[in-house]
């Protein structure tokens, strides 16, 4: 599991502390550190093809681990430059440094010029986790003229110029073509506004001990960045052999409006993915029969309409407590006021979007969901949780602690939707899924992945570590069959009904 641990730069602070006090020495985890990067430089960028490398070095200990890879690097045969742009170094930066000189490795205070040499590749070890003030002055301009080079940049542990933990950009930033975080996942390989820094991203273990780790974290809530692997353990599988419908959950899915039918039929086919064993969709009458004819498999029912086309009320015959799950809000408009006060009272877990989350707003949605007897999971978007939760967004240093606080504050689960999604339990518990793809951004792809989750949320234990699982699952299993159309479609070409008949079109057992 501390594989999949997310860490801030004060807790990966607390662990390196605790590993020097319990013997190991600093000069020998930077051994071990840069022998780590020189072997995956080595089996990525081969110096038959890579031959000549421009390796930067800031004051400290990430310096000190770039000075390690230079070394090492000139030593299996690349031609091997280094940028020293520094006065001042830490003491065993600067030892290592001196043994470089003395290796004969050129030491320059700049980039190279037009006219010399040029390096086929750039490992940037400027500045590493922990860094707070903004780069000024001539750091900034070597790193400006940086990223206007060519060639590609590999970054150890986090491209320079990036806050640890918020991943905003401090005056400027190295944009990484690869960045190899030491130890554990740091905050920012989890934030939105980093991805265009940090390139591909790989994690570089050196063996943790589980007993730094747990004294560096203390009792706070752990954080985890989401796998195939953990989200898999949390899929309803294997299923009996002799499993029936009936045994694998009834969803109610209310959605639709005149205005936005599309949002229904998009909610029901997620739904259909995710295997559940009877869909129940409850739409506008006007909408009943095109929806049937794309879901044939699906109890389709019809609800009275207002003037402008949305649901005035669920028919009486439904029993709102005969259903595993519930999920409602996708293309309702905000019209559909009467379906609040009903759903919110239900005693069956509930999963709300889109215009359910809308409609929950103006009622003080963290005091009303925490009277709910039944868990609850929303999905909102940024736009809709700040209406939600007014105050959480700009009070919190991040998306992930604003859905925390949300979390706890309302006693839901909530996923927190973006290119990084943050999915948090009522406990603090948080976990990002940073594997996502642009081809999501368009419509169609919240209501997807809200019939997806509502579908697995159905086929759980009516409790909210099951409300967990079915968020996480959902959340990768959607990401998963995004990235993986657009490798084949480009992204510009996932569509909602490409991406619903994708999730069912690839094995599970696959990375």
């Amino acid at each position: 599991m501390s594989a999949d641990l997310v860490v801030t730069a004060a807790q990966m602070g607390a662990i390196e502390a605790q590993i020097f006090a319990d013997g190991m020495p600093v000069a020998a985890l930077m051994e071990k550190v840069g022998g780590l990067i020189t072997a995956w430089i080595e089996a990525h960028f081969p110096a038959q093809g890579w031959p000549r490398v421009g390796v930067l070095v800031g004051p400290g200990h990430n310096g000190g681990d770039a000075l390690v890879v230079a070394r090492e690097l000139s030593c299996r045969g690349y031609g091997v430059e280094v940028i020293d742009p520094c006065d001042r170094h830490k003491d065993l930066t600067a030892a290592h440094r001196r043994y470089v000189q003395s290796l004969g490795i050129p030491l320059r205070p700049d980039l190279p010029g037009p006219g010399d040499p040029q390096p086929s590749f750039w490992v940037d070890g400027l500045f590493g986790f922990g860094l707070e003030q903004p780069l000024t002055g001539s750091l900034a301009d070597l790193v400006n003229r940086l990223n206007a080079q060519p060639q590609p940049v590999i970054s150890i542990d986090i491209p320079s110029g990036l806050h640890t933990d918020s991943g905003a950009v401090l005056g400027t930033a190295v944009r990484a073509s690869h960045s190899l975080c030491l130890g554990l996942w740091k905050r920012a390989f989890c934030q939105d506004q980093a991805l265009a820094y940090l390139g591909q991203r790989h994690r570089i273990d050196f063996q943790i001990p589980a007993a730094a780790i747990a004294a560096g974290l203390g009792e706070t809530p752990p954080v985890y960045r989401l796998t195939a692997a953990a989200a898999r353990a949390r899929l309803p599988l294997p299923r009996p052999p002799a499993t029936h419908k009936y045994q694998v959950g009834h969803l109610l899915l209310v959605a639709g409006s005149r205005q936005y039918g599309g949002a229904a039929l998009l909610a029901g086919l997620g739904a259909r993915a995710s295997g559940v064993g009877m869909i129940t969709l409850a739409v506008p009458e006007s909408l009943r029969l095109t929806v049937l004819a794309q879901l044939p498999e699906a109890l389709v029912v019809g609800c009275g309409e207002t003037p402008t086309g949305a649901i005035a009320a669920l028919p009486d015959h439904l029993d709102l407590g005969r259903y595993q799950a519930i999920a409602w809000g996708p293309g309702l408009s905000t019209d559909a006021t009467a379906l609040v006060e009903p759903l919110l009272a239900s005693p069956t877990p509930l999963l709300i979007d889109a215009d359910g989350l809308n409609l929950l707003a103006p009622l003080g949605a963290a005091a009303v969901l925490a009277r709910r007897s039944a868990p609850t999971l929303i999905t909102p978007h940024p736009g809709e949780f700040r209406r939600l939760f007014p105050g959480l967004w700009s009070a919190a240093p991040d998306p992930g602690e604003a859905a925390q606080d949300a979390a706890a504050e309302s006693g839901a689960v909530v996923l927190l939707k973006g290119a990084c999604t943050a999915i948090a339990h009522p406990d603090r518990r948080l976990w990002f899924n940073p594997d996502s793809t642009p081809a999501l951004a368009r419509g169609g792809s919240g209501d997807l992945l809200t019939g997806l989750a509502g579908g697995l949320l159905a086929q759980g234990m009516a409790d909210l570590e099951a409300t967990l699982d079915a968020a996480l699952a959902a959340t990768w299993w959607h990401g998963t069959a995004a990235r993986r159309l657009a490798q084949r479609r480009t992204v510009l070409g996932v569509d909602g009904l490409q991406l619903a008949a994708a999730l069912g079109d690839w094995q599970l057992g696959e990375d």
